[in-house]
């Protein structure tokens, strides 16, 4: 059973409003292939089952399974790493991209 691709969602930053574009200014639609979708189709899954895996280790459902790796002596050299929201990330470049069109 093929289930449809995964869509991006960028939520509203800060509540604002995205602008409008004109509609003589159109992005072309991005064409995935088969074998592109089936690759996201098979590590959304395999995540998920990692997921799932995760929380049952750690109710204490399943004594076997993955194992979440955590560092017992912190690098000192990454005392002040910041991770990043990837999703923003790709929410600011795609606005970008956008405004840098029109």
């Amino acid at each position: 059973p093929t289930s449809p691709a995964q869509k991006l969602v960028f939520n509203r930053v800060n509540g604002k409003r995205p602008q409008v574009l004109p509609q003589q200014v159109s992005a072309p639609e991005e064409c995935y292939t088969l074998a592109h979708e089936e690759n996201v189709r098979f590590v959304y899954e395999a995540w998920q089952q990692v997921e799932q895996q995760l929380d049952g280790s750690r109710s204490g459902e399943s004594a076997c399974g993955p194992v979440q790796y955590i560092e017992k002596t912190p690098n000192p050299g990454l005392k002040n790493f910041v991770p990043i929201d990837l999703e923003e990330w790709w929410a600011q470049q795609f606005l970008a991209k956008i405004e840098n069109c029109s």
